[in-house]
């Protein structure tokens, strides 16, 4: 049983489908996580669930997750020459 939970809502405007496709994408790919990672999508922001025993997973996970979001977010922004 899940004893920690962090919840996080990131606005991302025009970019939300492109970020949320790297980030889901990377959660299907990674399934020796020790937390349960949700990513979902709204029609500007993409709200982040994790799940898990030990809050030190969480919060590497989280890390990962936000650095995911700004790189992915930044690469679409150089895009825009």
């Amino acid at each position: 049983m899940s004893v920690f939970k962090a919840e996080v809502t990131v606005k991302t405007k025009e970019k939300t489908r492109a970020i949320f496709e790297s980030l889901n994408t990377d959660n299907k790919f990674f399934p020796e996580n020790p937390t349960k990672t949700k990513i979902s999508m709204g029609k500007n922001s993409i709200q982040i669930e994790i799940l898990g025993d030990e809050l030190a997973h969480i919060r590497a996970n989280l890390n990962s997750t936000l650095r995911l979001i700004q790189a992915s977010s930044d690469s679409i922004e150089s895009l825009k020459l």
